[in-house]
Formats: C-alpha cells, sequence, structure tokens
C-alpha cells in the first residue's frame, strides 16, 4: 500500500519536476516587476549552464545598479536592451576603494564578460566613479563577444579587452573615457564607433602578446573629444609587443600629431606595431607623426577586414552585422 501511494505521489510531483528543469531561451528583466527578474544578475544565475543554443535576456527600461557578472559556463548569452540611452547598467567600483593590491583595477569592473560567444546591444554600461584613478566600465576575458548599439562610459580604464587569442568586436559603439580608457591584450574590431577623449592623455594601451597577427583595430571610426581637450595620443604601449591600427578613422584636431607615445620605453619603439591607413580631419595629418609608427600601403589595409582579423566563418555564431 505504502509503495502505491509512493508511486501515485511522484507521479503527480513528474510534470512540476520537469517543468522546474525546463531551459527558458528568453526571459525579461524589468524594475517594476511586470519581467521575469528584476534583476539582471539574477536573470544570468538563473540560466541553463553551457546551453545547447543562444538564450536571451531582454532588458527594459532603467538604471540597474548592479556588478553584472557572465561566468565562463553562461556561453551563448545575449543581453538586449530596450534603447541604449535609457536601459544603463552602473557601479562605481575603482582602484582605491576596491583596495586589493596592485592588481585592484580588475575587480572594479560594472560588467565583466567571461562567457564564450555573449553578445549585447542597446546598452548603456558606466562606471561613475568619476576621475579618481583606474575604474573599469566594461572587462571582456572571453572569445567571440560583441557589442553593437552601446556606450561604455567612464574616465580610466573604461574598457579593458584581455584574453590571449580572445576575439571581440564593437559595432556602432560610443566609448568613452581619458587616460588608456580602450586596454588589453585581445583581438579587438571597433567598427563605425565614436572614440571621445575626456582629457589630454591616450586612447589606448595595448599589451598584444608577441607572435598575435592582430591587435586593437579601429576601422572607420571617429575620434572626437571635449572642447578643452587639445594633445591625446593614439595609444601607447601598456606591454613591448602592443598592436593597434587606425584605417579611415576621422580623427579630431585633440590627436597630438606625433600621434603615439612610447610610454617612456624606447626600446618598445622596435616592437610595437602602430599604423594608420587613410585616416582623415584636422588629427589626421601623418607629416608629424612619430619615426616609429607605420604608414600602411593600400595593398595591406585591404587585409584589414573584420572577418580576416577575428577569422570568422559563415554559421559560427557571430553577430557580425553585414561584416
Amino acid at each position: 500500500m505504502k509503495n502505491l501511494i509512493l508511486t501515485i505521489v511522484l507521479s503527480c510531483l513528474a510534470p512540476a519536476i520537469a517543468c522546474a528543469q525546463e531551459t527558458r531561451y528568453s526571459v525579461v528583466v524589468t524594475q517594476d516587476g511586470s519581467g521575469d527578474y528584476r534583476s539582471i544578475q539574477q536573470a544570468i544565475d538563473d540560466t541553463k549552464s553551457f546551453p545547447d543554443k543562444r538564450i536571451t535576456i531582454y532588458v527594459k527600461n532603467g538604471t540597474y545598479k548592479e556588478k553584472v557578472k557572465i561566468h565562463e559556463w553562461n556561453t551563448l548569452l545575449s543581453i538586449i536592451g530596450e534603447s541604449k540611452e535609457k536601459t544603463i547598467i552602473t557601479y562605481d567600483d575603482h582602484f582605491k576603494k576596491i583596495n586589493l593590491g596592485r592588481n585592484s583595477t580588475f575587480h572594479t569592473a560594472t560588467v565583466q564578460v567571461d562567457g564564450d560567444d555573449f553578445h549585447a546591444e542597446n546598452l548603456t554600461i558606466e562606471n561613475t566613479a568619476g576621475p579618481v584613478g583606474q575604474a573599469v566600465a566594461l572587462s571582456i576575458n572571453a572569445d567571440r563577444v560583441s557589442f553593437h548599439n552601446s556606450r561604455f562610459l567612464g574616465h580610466q580604464d573604461t574598457v579593458y579587452l584581455t584574453g590571449e587569442n580572445k576575439r571581440h568586436y564593437f559595432k556602432d559603439c560610443y566609448i568613452e573615457g581619458t587616460t588608456d580608457f580602450i586596454f588589453g591584450r585581445a583581438t579587438t574590431v571597433f567598427d563605425n564607433c565614436t572614440i571621445h577623449s575626456k582629457a589630454n592623455s591616450y586612447i589606448t594601451a595595448a599589451s598584444t602578446p608577441k607572435g598575435v597577427e592582430f591587435g586593437l583595430v579601429f576601422l572607420n571610426c571617429t575620434l572626437t573629444s571635449d572642447k578643452n581637450v587639445t594633445k591625446v595620443y593614439l595609444g601607447r604601449p601598456w606591454r613591448p609587443y602592443a598592436k593597434t591600427v587606425f584605417i579611415n578613422t576621422q580623427m579630431g584636431a585633440h590627436i597630438a600629431p606625433e600621434g603615439w607615445h612610447n610610454w617612456a620605453k624606447p626600446e618598445a619603439e622596435k616592437t610595437v606595431f602602430y599604423a594608420e591607413y587613410n585616416s582623415k580631419g584636422q588629427g589626421g595629418n601623418n607629416v608629424g607623426r612619430v619615426s616609429w609608427s607605420k604608414k600602411l600601403s593600400k595593398k595591406r589595409a585591404t587585409q584589414y577586414t573584420t572577418a580576416n582579423i577575428l577569422g570568422v566563418r559563415t554559421g559560427n555564431g557571430w553577430y557580425l552585422g553585414n561584416n
């Protein structure tokens, strides 16, 4: 009799258990409680690890003050905001606030992406700590990561792109900062992006590993600045084999005639690869560029396509627009 009762109970619970284990591939985050979750991180933590197909988290307009982490097991995840101006992920950690020693910078990110094949659109990701030193808005240590139509706001070290042989793609994005606000060792393409300098300083600080073919590549971008900014360098080498290239880029008058800086490391001048092709605007005059930077030939410039740089192949899941 007891076995019969147990069988009946289990048969009644089976549908509920199956429902609880069912993978949801589309969820909604809203602050007013009308969606599936109120918190972006809660939605991420509740998704299936290593899913068989892409999971999409739709985020309604609102200011979400939370540190967000896409874990290594959160592969094939998309976060789609309602609008880039009004879907805001914000936090205010910075080097001194974290206070974990010399590597505190790497703990400050508002959004940390560690899961491969991540994609996001229509978001603002910001670090509001202000001009207080290193304060990361976005940190990526994953492969095949893409952002479209999004904004990244901060001061020093706004966007950190790392991982040897990791590849990232930014399309139609806006990135602002003061010092080294795009930095790291990953191979990253910025396609039709606006890069805005808020102080006289340096845009990039690549740390490209030796032997990596590409590094930070800017295609058809626009470099702008605050009104009081008059001298900004395109890049300086965080590590000796830094690679940074600007192609068909509109450069404002704030770009220094020298273009590039050696970070007081004259030995790096022999190993870095800093190059331009068809730089335009008041800051695009290559006459005053440092002698150790390169001017690409038209033939060499044609090799700098999104497909070639990122190793894109049809059907592999990348969100790369029309390229």
